[in-house]
């Protein structure tokens, strides 16, 4: 009875809930036929929204205002350097990965550069930063589209008994990730740069060292995504990003992570970012037109994050 009770005041119990209760709508409108095809495509998807969520939320958890608005830049970025640098060759892989980090790490620098050095609020830096690095992307690629090299293309489609391999390494990068958070010095800094910055400076914490290592990471972490989503889909695209923005912000909040910073939530991403693929999936399904599909996906996550709030005040 106690494990139960525990259970229903958790913060990401909602989004799992949510994420059941549209893909069992979808499969019962279709009379059962394509469920698991459904939940196999929500797990390909989610891994990206994950993946890129999961830098964001290091980054909200520091407090108010800090939000990477630079995602997608970044990802369009790292996709079409690595895919340029790799030119189709299964022995640039490795290369090519380490260059999409790179990429991604060199965004977050020279956000966190506009951050403290020239005092720009976060979301204003990021923002801006993210129209200059989607102008290089530009540039550099000339518009053309290259072909990942068969082997990534083959792991980021590869399926075992319905289960995207990729879902399984995010699954792994997220536990990693929640061992970040709360078992060590650097994620236990995070959560109390976000509960209370001026404490945290003066109960010794490496605050500044902190920030510049949590937006570093949170740009590679957009730079692996887009990667990987590259290598999905035949190559890196300049619009790749655009769906990300909002989506890394939505998938934080729906999971139960604090906007107010200082509450960081790594499970409810999973459920989170399900939830968003199979909402789409259900009002396609059920055939709504795109104004409806936008109403509705915006009241059933106004809903999930209202629910998610009320697990919180009782908690």
């Amino acid at each position: 009875m106690t494990v139960l009770l525990r259970l229903l005041t958790k913060p990401w119990l909602g989004a799992y809930l949510g994420a059941l209760a549209t893909w069992l709508a979808t499969i019962a409108f279709t009379e059962g036929l394509g469920g698991g095809g459904v939940l196999t495509a929500a797990l390909s998807f989610a891994t990206f929204s994950v993946l890129v969520a999961i830098g964001q939320m290091y980054v909200i958890t520091l407090g108010p205002g800090n939000v990477d608005l630079s995602i997608p830049a970044a990802m369009t970025l790292s996709g079409a350097v690595s895919m340029k640098i790799m030119d189709g060759f299964n022995g640039m892989i490795l290369p090519g990965l380490a260059i999409a980090l790179a990429c991604g790490a060199g965004v977050g620098v020279f956000n966190y550069g506009l951050i403290r050095l020239l005092r720009i609020p976060p979301i204003i830096a990021t923002l801006s930063s993210s129209f200059l690095f989607l102008s290089a992307a530009i540039s550099y690629s000339r518009g053309l589209r290259i072909k990942p090299p068969s082997m990534l293309a083959d792991f980021t489609t590869w399926i075992v008994w319905g289960v995207p391999v990729l879902a399984v390494v995010g699954i792994v990068i997220t536990v990693a990730m929640s061992v970040v958070l709360h078992r060590t010095l650097f994620g236990r800094t995070v959560t109390a740069i976000g509960q209370n910055p001026r404490a945290a400076r003066l109960a010794g914490l490496p605050v500044d060292r902190v920030r510049f290592a949590t937006y570093v990471m949170c740009g590679m972490f957009a730079g692996l995504t887009g990667y990987l989503v590259s290598g999905f889909s035949g190559g890196a695209a300049l619009n790749m990003g655009a769906e990300y923005l909002l989506a890394s912000i939505a998938v934080v909040v729906i999971g139960g992570t604090s906007v107010a910073g200082g509450f960081a939530n790594l499970p409810g991403l999973w459920g989170a970012a399900m939830l968003m693929f199979l909402l789409v999936t259900m009002l396609n399904t059920y055939g709504f037109g795109a104004g409806m599909r936008l109403v509705l996906t915006g009241v059933i996550i106004i809903a999930v994050i209202i629910a998610a709030s009320g697990r919180n005040k009782i908690a």
